[in-house]
């Protein structure tokens, strides 16, 4: 089987390593530092998640990256978005043209408000370029660990890139479908995380399954709207890594974007719900992002604008909520500068 190593010790990261040495692939996860690496090989691991769990033995686990990279076939880069610059420099040395590097970070940089892939993208030679992938889907770490079934979407501009990421990553409890719509795939994995933190505000004021249903299908109109000002096929956004990925996230106690948002409804700090938890909540930065894009393209995001505003400047998440509910309503699929009336054939 192809060898594959992972960069990151992340929740993600691991869980990855877990499923594709199961499946038999020679698996390298990456640790930044040796005692990091000793305490995984003796299962000693940051969550609870992994409690149940013996590593499989096609999964090694070292802080050398001369040993991780060693004639492998895939490099999945599974770090939290703020790092991936980093990292990836760091992997470039030991890359050739016949490997595929793949984005498992559902976020956006803070620094230059570029997607994934485009970090990876400033990093690479030109002629790589073809090779960089992104996975994204609606993928709860503990239930892929409980052998559940899920699936996935991998996105390569290029179909047979994607197919052969495919091959690689697909595992039989993990179905992977494949895109070639980077930009859409992307986004639907980062944007979610802010619908997210919205979904578990709705749960944390106990606003009920109508009020539920309503933001996490506004929240994939503001995605949208934001996806095709940006380039990507709005049908995306029905898929995986859109709608998929928003129900999952939004409905789940297992999401650490829907935890945070409840946590802020019994009025902790930001700050203090975030260092508490053992993984990171990629929507709390995403949010600054995408707040931003929205008022570059002067695109309407109320639920953006909202969520930021909780985040950032002290309102209450009650007082969001009567702010969305008084909004000046109109036709769904209208906002300031959206496009998405122009992608259906209205009747007269």
């Amino acid at each position: 089987m192809p060898k594959v190593a992972i960069m990151g010790t992340t929740t993600w990261g691991l869980t990855l390593g877990v499923a594709l040495a199961v499946k038999g692939a020679g698996v390298r996860l990456w640790a930044r530092t040796e005692p990091e690496a000793a305490n995984l090989r003796n299962s000693q691991f940051p969550s609870g998640l992994f409690a149940d769990i013996t590593l499989p033995k096609h999964l090694s686990i070292t802080s050398s990256l001369d040993e991780a990279l060693a004639g492998i076939k895939v490099v999945i880069m599974a770090v939290p978005s703020q790092s991936m610059r980093s990292n990836i420099k760091a992997v470039v040395p030991y890359l050739d043209s016949s490997m595929l590097v793949v984005s498992a970070a559902k976020g956006l940089e803070l620094e230059t408000d570029l997607r994934m892939s485009q970090v990876i993208a400033k990093e690479l030679p030109p002629d790589f370029l073809p090779n960089i992938c992104v996975l994204s889907g609606p993928n709860l770490s503990q239930e892929i660990l409980q052998d559940l079934p899920a699936a996935a979407v991998v996105a390569a501009r290029d179909e047979a890139v994607a197919k052969k990421a495919q091959k690689l990553l697909n595992t039989p409890n993990l179905c992977i479908y494949t895109n070639t719509d980077v930009i859409g795939v992307e986004l639907g994995g980062a944007l979610k995380n802010i619908i997210a933190l919205g979904a578990g505000i709705v749960d944390g004021l106990g606003y009920g399954d109508n009020a539920k249903a309503a933001f996490i299908t506004r929240g994939l109109t503001e995605i949208t709207a934001l996806g095709v000002a940006l380039g990507a096929n709005p049908l995306t956004f029905s898929g995986l890594t859109g709608l998929g990925d928003l129900v999952a996230t939004c409905s789940s106690n297992l999401s650490r974007n829907h935890h945070v948002g409840v946590e802020l409804t019994k009025e902790q700090p930001l700050k203090k719900i975030t260092e508490s938890m053992t993984g990171v909540a990629e929507g709390v930065t995403t949010t600054v992002v995408a707040y931003k894009l929205a008022q570059q393209l002067k695109l309407e995001m109320p639920i953006t604008e909202k969520i930021y505003r909780v985040l950032y400047e002290g309102l209450s998440p009650r007082q969001a909520a009567l702010e969305l509910m008084e909004a000046n309503v109109k036709h769904e699929l209208a906002g300031r500068r959206w496009r998405l009336f122009s992608l259906f054939n209205r009747r007269k």
